[in-house]
């Protein structure tokens, strides 16, 4: 039987590899590429021989290895940002950030009430429909070489205050549905301590710093990643059992180790398991998906997606206009974050550990898998779309009159402050 399950377990990497390969030749995102592979194998897929792709016998490592993947992924994104960013972050970034996480989060809720969901099941697709995916948006930018472009620091900006939205919604959520509460104040409770354990972890980062600089001086990278880990998979562990979600404690702990001066040495030790354990985590997610139960799903993540979109595009226009970008670079925020990853996947796991409607997993990988293939796309052609709408609302147009409109004073004064002759 070990024989079996190393095999399979090789199998689903070759897999993996391959979809990557595929990924780098096509310069397309490789996380739907992982999901499509995964739900096109699995317990419903045939065998060939020896080749057993049904990964029956290794179902339960590939999905731990998947779960790893995702402690992986959330610590380096806590390592990427610090409190210490976060508080130098600028106003624009602060304005920006809430209008995009407010219109979302309000429309998907509207949309959950709409379409008949329960209240918990309501807040779970509000919550996955207002999370954009700091992965494909960051390599897409990189990719087009926008990052010198006036309106990427602002879609940086945004990205990073939807991770800390992220942050508290997942701590709110865990309170919520793994606390095991059935009274208000038992909620209230669990609710509290997971926001308890939030903010203990800033309070270490912001004080205990000078400790852990001490503490993380070791020398041998072996026994510095040990401890590293040993802390990343510690921390995660205890979380749940306080019913706080583990990969929220991975955050926090990479929150933490951020504000040290160790952290470009972790980030460069951590990179490539994140990568292969964060690639499992995908593959696992569609592994567990049976493509013949997405029907029911397909219509309502359509709607989905459609909705995440227009709010996208609305939300960008706005904030570009409010920090003081032009229609054009406010389109491209728009048409830049709106891509859907691994965020909404682990807002949807939090649902169904939490024992809400299994359609939740049908939808949520419908919804990621097309806003996946979707996001850069739009990305791509943001240019072309501009000077589509442009042609509509005559954006430029409004710009030139303004421009016009605020130079005659200028002029006028001039022309007053002139000597006579």
């Amino acid at each position: 039987m070990a024989n079996h399950l190393v095999f399979e377990v090789g199998t689903a990497l070759v897999l993996v590899a391959f979809a990557a390969l595929l990924a780098g030749r096509l310069k397309f995102s490789i996380i739907p590429l992982l999901i499509l592979l995964g739900m096109v194998v699995g317990p419903h897929a045939p065998q060939f021989g020896i080749i057993d792709l049904r990964f029956i016998e290794s179902s339960e490592i590939i999905e731990f290895f998947g779960r790893i993947g995702v402690l992986f992924l959330l610590f380096y994104l806590g390592l990427e940002f610090s409190v210490g960013k976060l508080i130098r972050s600028g106003r624009s970034i602060a304005v920006g950030g809430t209008i995009y996480v407010a219109l979302n989060f309000t429309l998907g809720l509207i949309y959950g009430f709409t379409v008949g969901f329960p209240i918990m099941e309501t807040l779970i697709i509000a919550g996955l429909l207002s999370v954009s995916s700091t992965a494909i948006v960051a390599k897409v930018v990189v990719d087009l070489k926008r990052t010198a472009n006036s309106e990427t620091e602002l879609i940086l900006g945004i990205i990073l205050f939807d991770d800390i939205f992220l942050a508290l919604f997942l701590s709110i959520m865990s309170g919520l549905l793994l606390g095991g509460s059935t009274t208000f104040l038992g909620t209230i409770t669990s609710v509290l301590i997971s926001l308890g354990y939030m903010i203990l972890f800033f309070v270490i980062a912001r004080k205990g710093t000078p400790i852990l600089n001490k503490l993380l001086n070791i020398k041998s990278n072996e026994i510095f990643i040990l401890v590293i880990f040993a802390s990343l998979f510690f921390v995660a562990g205890f979380s749940e059992k306080l019913h706080v979600a583990e990969a929220i404690g991975a955050l926090l702990l990479g929150l933490v180790f951020s504000e040290t001066e160790h952290r470009e040495r972790i980030e460069q030790l951590v990179i490539p398991f994140r990568d292969f354990f964060g690639a499992l985590f995908f593959f696992s997610f569609g592994l567990s998906i049976d493509p013949f139960s997405l029907g029911g799903a397909i219509w309502l993540a359509l709607g989905a997606v459609i909705l995440t979109i227009i709010s996208n595009f609305v939300a960008g226009m706005i904030s570009g206009r409010k920090a003081g970008l032009s229609h054009k670079a406010s389109s491209n925020i728009g048409l830049t974050i709106v891509s859907r990853g691994e965020f909404s996947i682990i807002v949807a796991n939090l649902g169904l550990a939490g024992g809400l409607m299994p359609i939740l997993k049908p939808f949520t990988a419908v919804y990621v898998l097309i806003l996946a293939i979707l996001g850069p796309l739009l990305t791509k052609e943001s240019k072309n779309i501009y000077y589509f709408l442009n042609r509509i609302f005559q954006w430029e147009n409004k710009e030139k009159t303004k421009k016009q409109i605020t130079s005659i004073p200028k002029k006028q004064a001039e022309e007053n402050n002139s000597p006579g002759i």
